[in-house]
């Protein structure tokens, strides 16, 4: 069982809630978004594990178990070319939970006119793999945000 915590400190609204048809279907796998705090701030690693995808917007971390999370920074971020985004690790690092990944500044993304909103993707699983799944509410950094058997 892992235990994914959020990356960022916001509000949690569920996969649907994202303006993008691919996380919103659930296309790339299942899992929550969170609306971020509207300031400059570090995402952080949802598991320990290491760091097997890392780009400005975006990152995957493998836990022991070989559960991949997907972080994703805003919506369509990929078009601002890493502008904004501070890499703080390197791919094939070893992290731990709540470790910081990428600084980022979620008030700049959406004055680029882009979504800052982020979803927490449990790469190649199923929805019925995931229990205890936040859709709403405040979450912190480090809170539980759904659980992986």
């Amino acid at each position: 069982m892992t235990t994914v915590s959020s990356p960022l400190a916001g509000r949690a609204i569920g996969l649907a809630a994202v303006p993008d048809p691919v996380f919103s279907g659930a296309m790339v796998g299942p899992g929550t978004a969170i609306d971020p705090v509207r300031e400059p701030s570090e995402a952080v690693s949802p598991v320990d594990g290491v760091i097997v995808s890392l780009h400005p917007h975006a990152f995957v971390v493998v836990d022991d178990s070989g559960h991949g999370v997907l972080t994703h920074l805003g919506i369509d971020t990929v078009q601002l070319n890493g502008e904004g985004f501070e890499l703080l690790v390197n791919k094939g690092d070893t992290v731990v939970r709540g470790q910081s990944v990428v600084r980022w500044d979620p008030a700049a993304v959406e004055a680029a006119g882009k979504s800052p909103i982020c979803p927490i993707v449990a790469l190649e699983a199923t929805a019925e793999a995931l229990t205890e799944l936040r859709e709403d509410g405040d979450v912190k950094a480090g809170e539980s945000l759904f659980l992986w058997k």
